[in-house]
């Protein structure tokens, strides 16, 4: 069976988040929490989080914790906020602040 956690919304563009999420696909959830505490990116932090929700919800259904692997991890795009920027002369360039939605599932392997 499948537990899984999402952060929706998360503001960090999912280019970015996409780069730690392949990291931890198919990982043990103990060797992925520890790949992501040691992690220089920001993006790890946001996973991290998402991941340890991920094995609260499977913890909480009585689980097997150390048979849990992550069988799930996607990040979807989310709304982009746009802004402006004042440039000289009276101009306006646009900012794109983009979000995503990072989704991870852990199940347990035999």
């Amino acid at each position: 069976m499948n537990y899984s956690a999402m952060h929706r919304y998360a503001r960090i563009s999912e280019r970015k988040a996409r780069y730690i999420v392949d990291l931890i696909r198919g990982m043990h959830v103990d060797h992925a929490v520890a790949t992501l505490d040691f992690h220089a990116r920001r993006g790890a932090v946001f996973v991290q989080k998402v991941l340890k929700s991920a094995m609260a919800n499977a913890n909480e259904k009585e689980a097997s914790m150390s048979r849990l692997f992550v069988t799930e991890a996607r990040v979807d795009p989310g709304p982009i906020i746009k802004r402006f920027q004042p440039k000289d002369r009276g101009r306006a360039h646009p900012i794109q602040k983009r979000t995503c939605h990072i989704v991870i599932s852990v199940g347990e392997k035999d």
